[in-house]
């Protein structure tokens, strides 16, 4: 199936593993010009230089998501190098599952205020990009933590107020063409990640959470980017304000 994507610039925050790496991959397999942060400049360079390898412009820069100044500045450059922005995708996260006072600023600075400062750098080209091209798209990388909740922590309530804010600019930006939709998985594994680490040092806690997928396991990062790149793709040009969930029916609720 061809996503109409080929030739579309992509800046993504958080590219170089997991899902961002994977969201990375399948939109440079489509032929969408790539630029990616992250913090660790060994990891930006193998990722670009993968992604270059796919026959697309591939960019990065090492960049901390808390430092508002420096992400824009980032993305403003981002933007220029790439010849404009088509598609944004926030996928940095704290990942910061406490209660404390650490766990809602780092929370609120990375996964809110990332995506907030994110789409206002962005927001110039993006507008550009929906009135020359007819359409724009930007994608927040969520949780189905931010519909559910066991106990008082930061992580869901952070989650759940990024919906919130992907909502509003959907309704906001779509008389300009400009879709913004969120994404939110259930579990997802992958070597190094999250998921990875409570399975090596936390195996009780591993094993409950593989009992509590009907499934049987978890997502890969690929089955989270593949319902990302579509939803930023233009095939789903009748699709913004929306919270796709993508966990395995992990989750109980109905999702009216």
């Amino acid at each position: 199936m061809d996503l109409k994507l080929k030739g579309k610039n992509a800046v993504i925050l958080g590219g170089t593993r997991g899902i961002g790496r994977a969201i990375a991959e399948t939109l440079a397999g489509e032929g969408v010009n790539i630029a990616l942060c992250a913090r660790t400049q060994e990891q930006i360079d193998e990722a670009t230089k993968a992604l270059s390898g796919k026959g697309v412009k591939a960019i990065g820069g090492r960049v901390d998501i808390a430092d508002a100044d420096g992400l824009k500045k980032w993305i403003g450059e981002a933007g220029k190098a790439l010849g404009g922005i088509d598609l944004l995708v926030s996928n940095a996260s704290a990942l910061d599952v406490g209660n404390t006072a650490a766990a809602w600023s780092n929370g609120l600075a990375i996964d809110i205020l990332g995506a907030v400062n994110s789409f206002e750098a962005a927001e110039p080209f993006l507008k550009d990009a929906a009135k020359s091209k007819g359409e724009a798209a930007c994608v927040f990388i969520t949780s189905v933590s931010g519909a559910e909740a066991d106990s008082a922590q930061a992580y869901g309530a952070i989650k759940a107020a990024l919906i919130h804010f992907a909502k509003g600019l959907a309704r906001q930006h779509a008389p300009g063409n400009i879709r913004v939709n969120t994404v939110s998985p259930g579990t997802v594994y992958f070597k190094g990640g999250v998921w990875n680490m409570i399975e090596e040092h936390m195996p009780a806690m591993f094993k409950d959470a593989m009992e509590r997928n009907p499934t049987g396991r978890m997502a890969t990062p690929q089955e989270i980017a593949n319902a990302t790149v579509f939803l930023l793709s233009p095939l789903s040009s009748f699709t913004t304000g929306a919270n796709l969930i993508v966990d395995g029916a992990i989750t109980r609720r109905v999702n009216f």
